[in-house]
C-alpha cells in the first residue's frame, strides 16, 4: 500500500534588484512548470520588494487561478515588455548605463530630484500591471486554500515597515515597493508616503512564520532567491567596485538580519524552549544569482541581457530542484 506523502508548505522569498530580478522571473518559471509534478513540497507562501515584488505578484496571481502555466505566461510579457526594444529604448537604456557607469566610477554627476521631471517609468509600471493583473479581482480569488502574497515597504515620513498581504495588495502598494528614492517619487497610500521595501525587509520572510495564521499551515521551508551575492572573493579597491559591494552589502542587510532571527529561533526550537504543537523548525534555502554584476547593469534593460538572466535563473532552478531529490 501506497503511503501518503505530507508534503513541505514552502514560502518563496524574492529579493529586489531591478534588471537583475529578470534572473528571479527564470527561477520561478522553472518552479511553477516542475509544481504540478511536486509530491514532496507545495508553494503556499510569496514574498518580495521592488522588482522581485512584481515577481512574487505575477506567480502568485496566477497560482490564485490554480493555472501555473498563466503564471509563466505573465512573467514572460512582463519581462518582454521592460525590455528595451524600439530604437527611442535603445538609446534611452544605452545612456541611463553610460551614466549610472560615470557615477560609479567617481564622475560628478547632476542630482536630479524625480519630483522635477514626469515619472515615466512609475507611470509604464502602473499601466503594464493593471494590463496583466486585475486588482479589483483579487478579493474574490482569495480562498482558505490560496497561497498567500506578502510585499514589503517603508514609510518614508516614520521609518516603520508595512507588509502588504493579499486583498491589501494593490498596484499601488507595488509601485511603492519598486519606488527606489532617486529614480521615483514617494507612492502616497492612506495618506502615508512609501518607498521602496529595500529600506525593510529584501525580501520579506519572518512574514512567512509570524503570519497570524495556524501553526500547521505555516511554511516548513523557505526558498530565497537572492540577487545580491553575499560573498565576494576580493577586496574592492577601484570606486566602482566599492560602490558596487556598498550596495550589495545594503541589500542585503535586513535579509541577514532575518534570516538570523530565524536560525536562533530553529536552535531555540531544537533544544525544546518552544512547544512543538505551536511551533516548527523552518529551513531557509537559497538560490543565488551568482554573475559578477555591477550596480548599473541593474538598469540594463537590453533584451540580450534579460533574456540570459531568465534562461540562468532557469538553470539555476533545475540544479536546486534536482538536489531536493539527492
Amino acid at each position: 500500500m501506497q503511503e501518503d506523502i505530507t508534503p513541505q508548505k514552502v514560502g518563496i522569498a524574492c529579493q529586489g534588484g531591478g534588471s537583475h530580478t529578470a534572473f528571479t522571473a527564470g527561477v520561478l518559471r522553472r518552479i511553477l512548470r516542475e509544481s504540478q509534478s511536486f509530491k514532496n513540497y507545495q508553494i503556499i507562501d510569496f514574498s518580495g520588494n521592488s522588482g522581485g515584488a512584481v515577481c512574487a505578484l505575477l506567480a502568485w496571481y496566477g497560482l490564485l487561478q490554480n493555472d501555473a502555466p498563466k503564471s509563466i505566461e505573465l512573467l514572460n510579457v512582463f519581462w518582454e515588455e521592460a525590455m528595451a526594444n524600439t530604437p527611442a529604448d535603445v538609446w534611452l537604456n544605452q545612456l541611463v548605463i553610460a551614466s549610472a557607469k560615470l557615477r560609479d566610477e567617481g564622475f560628478p554627476m547632476p542630482e536630479i530630484s524625480p519630483y522635477s521631471y514626469p515619472s515615466y517609468g512609475q507611470k509604464w509600471l502602473r499601466q503594464i500591471l493593471e494590463q496583466l493583473v486585475d486588482f479589483n479581482k483579487i478579493k474574490e480569488l482569495l480562498k482558505p486554500s490560496s497561497p498567500c502574497l506578502f510585499i514589503g515597504a517603508v514609510d518614508v515620513c516614520t521609518g516603520n515597515f508595512r507588509i502588504f498581504k493579499n486583498a491589501d495588495v494593490s498596484v499601488e502598494a507595488i509601485l511603492a515597493s519598486a519606488a527606489v528614492p532617486i529614480l521615483f517619487p514617494a507612492v502616497r497610500i492612506d495618506d502615508r508616503l512609501y518607498w521602496d521595501g529595500l529600506f525593510s525587509h529584501n525580501p520579506p520572510i519572518e512574514c512567512f512564520v509570524h503570519d497570524l495564521a495556524p501553526h500547521e499551515s505555516k511554511v516548513d521551508e523557505i526558498w530565497i532567491i537572492q540577487i545580491n551575492p553575499q560573498n565576494r572573493s576580493e577586496e574592492p579597491k577601484n570606486v566602482s567596485d566599492i560602490i558596487n559591494r556598498r550596495n550589495e552589502l545594503a541589500g542585503n542587510l535586513s535579509l541577514n538580519q532575518e534570516i538570523g532571527s530565524i536560525e536562533a529561533f530553529n536552535r531555540w526550537f531544537k533544544k525544546g524552549f518552544f512547544p512543538q504543537n505551536k511551533y516548527k523548525y523552518v529551513e531557509i534555502k537559497k538560490i543565488e544569482l551568482d554573475w559578477p554584476l555591477s550596480y548599473s547593469s541593474k538598469m540594463d534593460r537590453s533584451p540580450s541581457f534579460i533574456r540570459n538572466l531568465m534562461n540562468y535563473g532557469e538553470e539555476r532552478a533545475e540544479r536546486f530542484l534536482e538536489s531536493l531529490t539527492t
